[in-house]
């Protein structure tokens, strides 16, 4: 077993190579990724007016943010359209480490948002993740990589019970993925620049708050 106070950055091959996952991309290998994003939505007034407001910054100046700007001006908005916010049974964690021994291997990353259970500003059992907010132009280290070890990590915590979701976000572009025992699933890419893909962002966070009511909460 490696030393707990070895970290590593692996790569994407690293971890597939290591855990001996299986990658799909695209919806229709995974039953689970199918019904999640089968989805849609509707705004409210104020909620619409929000939506215009960050759709159009986004086309804008999206190109050009750095990842502060990228959470601060766009993300942070999406997550309150997508109903992303603290509930009794679950909160809504910002760049907090989780870690693990899994399989043998010490794995430790920090995740940008995650909602997990938890008590006060301790995460205990993570449910999602959000992985990275990364810009556009120059990002840096392997967003998918970093994914895969946060959601490697919560299935270690949550002890295998239930299949892993998470979100993976560079620049305007947003992908989807689930992890199921050693197979995971990336869903095509979503284009928040373009009003039916932010709307339907918006409805596949949504959808996720409704899974984790429903069928994660014990």
């Amino acid at each position: 077993m490696e030393k707990q106070n070895k970290v590593r950055n692996y790569s994407e091959a690293d971890l597939i190579t290591i855990y001996n996952l299986k990658r799909s991309v695209g919806q229709e290998q995974s039953a689970l990724l199918q019904e999640w994003l089968n989805c849609e939505t509707t705004l409210d007034s104020v909620e619409q007016s929000i939506f215009e407001m960050i759709l159009k910054d986004a086309k804008q100046n999206i190109d050009s943010w750095h990842e502060e700007e990228l959470k601060m001006r766009f993300i942070a908005f999406v997550l309150r359209l997508g109903h992303f916010m603290d509930a009794s049974e679950f909160k809504a964690y910002f760049e907090r480490t989780v870690q693990a021994n899994v399989e043998g291997h010490f794995l430790k990353t920090k995740t940008d948002f995650m909602i997990a259970k938890g008590v006060f500003d301790t995460p205990q059992l993570p449910y999602f993740h959000f992985q990275e907010y990364k810009p556009h132009k120059k990002p840096t280290g392997d967003s998918m990589a970093q994914l895969l070890e946060a959601l490697l990590i919560a299935q270690e915590l949550n002890q295998y019970q239930f299949p892993m979701y998470g979100c993976e976000v560079i620049g305007k572009y947003w992908s989807f993925v689930i992890l199921e025992g050693k197979n995971y699933f990336i869903s095509e890419s979503y284009d928040c620049t373009k009003h039916n893909d932010l709307l339907q962002i918006i409805a596949i966070l949504r959808k996720f708050k409704q899974i984790l009511e429903t069928r994660l909460l014990s």
